[in-house]
Order: C-alpha cells, then sequence, then structure tokens
C-alpha cells in the first residue's frame, strides 16, 4: 500500500496554503486576476486555480509570481517554492481512482477538526468493513468485489486519522434515522453501532444524536462538513450530493454553515444521552440478527428432514 502520510503533509492543502498567500500577495498589491495573467502570458483561469488551490505551480510560475509582485525576500521564495512542489507530490489516496472524491481525501488528511453533519448513513471515518461493503454493493452500476474491497481499504486507511498522534477532532450531529436504516442487515448494524458506541467515547470525538423528535431544521435537505485547518489553510465546507462535490470558502458561507452547525447541536441529544440511544439500538439489532439466525437454523433443519424423508 503507499505511503500514507509523508513529511510534507498533504498536497492537497499545500496547494490551498500556496494560492492563499498568492491571492493575499495579489490583493496587496492591489492586481486584479487579468492584470496578472496579463504578464504572465496566461490565461486569468490559470491564475485563478492556483490561487484556489485546483491548480499547481511549476518553479517557473513562482519565479515569474514573485517577480509580478515584488517578492524579494529568500525565505518568502523558498517558502512559496517548497509549497509548490509539495503541491505536485503524490498523495496515498490518489493511487486508489477516488475521481472526483480524491480532493476531499486530500483535504480531511491534514484537517484539524471536523464538524459533520450527516443526514443518512453513518460517517465514513466511523464505518466498518460489512457496511462499507453494503454500501457500495448499492450502487448504480454496481461495484466489482474487487474494487469493494479497495475502497473499504481507503475508508480504513481514512479511519487512521482519528487514532494518531494529535488526533483529528471530530464533532458528529447523526441524524436519527441513520440509526433505523439497516445497511447490511441487522448482523451488520450491531456491529456498526457498537462501534460507534464505542468511538463515541474517545477524547477526540464527539457525536450526538438528532432524534425525530427534534422535528424540522436547517439542514433537513442537506449533508455537510466543516473542514478546519491550521493556519494559514484557510477553513471550508464540504457538501456532496448525487450530482457532485461542492466546496464553500467564502466567509459568508463558512459562517453560516456554522451557525446551522450551532442549531443542531443544540436541538440533539447530548453525548451521554446518544450513547446510551446507540447502544440501544444495538442491543435491538443484535435481538434481530439472533431470531433471524435462529429462523434460518430451523429452516435449514427442516429441509434437511424433509430430504431425509424422502
Amino acid at each position: 500500500m503507499p505511503e500514507v502520510r509523508g513529511s510534507t503533509g498533504s498536497p492537497t492543502v499545500r496547494r490551498r496554503e500556496l494560492g492563499a498567500l498568492l491571492r493575499a500577495l495579489r490583493t496587496e498589491r492591489g492586481l486584479t486576476v487579468e492584470q496578472v495573467a496579463a504578464q504572465l502570458l496566461c490565461s486569468p483561469s490559470k491564475v485563478s486555480r492556483m490561487e484556489t488551490g485546483h491548480r499547481g505551480a511549476t518553479a517557473r510560475d513562482i519565479r515569474d509570481l514573485c517577480q509580478i509582485y515584488g517578492v524579494t525576500d529568500s525565505a518568502q521564495q523558498n517558502r512559496l517554492t517548497r509549497l509548490a512542489a509539495a503541491g505536485k507530490r503524490q498523495g496515498w489516496w490518489q493511487g486508489y481512482e477516488l475521481d472526483l472524491f480524491a480532493t476531499y481525501v486530500g483535504l480531511e488528511e491534514e484537517a484539524t477538526a471536523l464538524s459533520y453533519y450527516q443526514s443518512s448513513v453513518v460517517p465514513g471515518l466511523m464505518q466498518i468493513p460489512g457496511y462499507v461493503r453494503a454500501i457500495h454493493e448499492s450502487n448504480v452500476p454496481p461495484n466489482s468485489a474487487e474494487r469493494i474491497d479497495e475502497l473499504i481499504e481507503v475508508r480504513l486507511t481514512r479511519q487512521q486519522l482519528l487514532t494518531r498522534n494529535s488526533p483529528l477532532q471530530l464533532s458528529v450531529v447523526l441524524d436519527e434515522s441513520a440509526l433505523h436504516r439497516q445497511v447490511g442487515g441487522p448482523a451488520v448494524m450491531k456491529e456498526q453501532l457498537e462501534r460507534l458506541a464505542d468511538i463515541a467515547t474517545w477524547p477526540n470525538v464527539k457525536i450526538q444524536v438528532l432524534p425525530f423528535a427534534a422535528g424540522a431544521h436547517a439542514a433537513l435537505e442537506s449533508t455537510f462538513i466543516i473542514l478546519d485547518f491550521e493556519d494559514p489553510a484557510p477553513s471550508l465546507v464540504y457538501v456532496e450530493g448525487l450530482m457532485g462535490f461542492l466546496y464553500l470558502e467564502r466567509p459568508q458561507d463558512l459562517a453560516r454553515y456554522r451557525g446551522v452547525f450551532e442549531q443542531l447541536h443544540a436541538k440533539a441529544l447530548t453525548p451521554q444521552e446518544s450513547r446510551d440511544l446507540i447502544s440501544a439500538m444495538g442491543r435491538k439489532y443484535g435481538e434481530i440478527a439472533q431470531v433471524a439466525g435462529l429462523d434460518q437454523t430451523d429452516t435449514a433443519i427442516l429441509s434437511h428432514v424433509n430430504g431425509v424423508d424422502k
């Protein structure tokens, strides 16, 4: 398996860090994207994509931009050059062909904290293999068994963020519907909720269940994650849906989603109440799985007896 983490951190975050610095230099000089593009002899979209971290910068780009912005300090020049080089390295996740989701994994890799609202399923950072498998088997078209094994490996590698040195701080508001949706069947749900209840005791994790009784709320038709990083990498909101992925970085968007998350946090059960509910649901699934297992055993015995009678 590829190396999980390198000394330079996530190339996705390094590109965003570089972009934030380049954007600050441009605005300090009072230049527009179009004016910089004209001096670089490139399209404005290239400059914009470098500033948003969606495109890497070459050593020549950094040299030319330093000339345009009047950056003469060698330490600052070296910092920009190192960030550009780090932004072009390969992250461990880039060998798994994750398409657009690779951007999110690269961001998550170096986040210091996640504020996560999930309306329908257990968040990926806490999913067990059986749960992951059931999700991907439901895709249209369905994934191959080999591809599902790769995706499970990605999920388990991502989960190391919660147990690394200086672990990721995770705050989750989970809609109660996720506890009732039988992904993979009762036996899988029993194991999944037992795992969820265990993770809820970890010092860097806070899980709160938003009960059905909470009624309508501001995120009723949404799922989102707020990612925070060490400075100077800016925070952002990640919104995922059937039509694709959306990243929101404007201060007003961040403020709006933080406000919504605080509202959900206030409406949700306390962490202890949530853990009690999760554990109770896990026991319920265990009872259902046991009954289903007994029924299958009785059917098998009856079939065997009927076969002998014949």
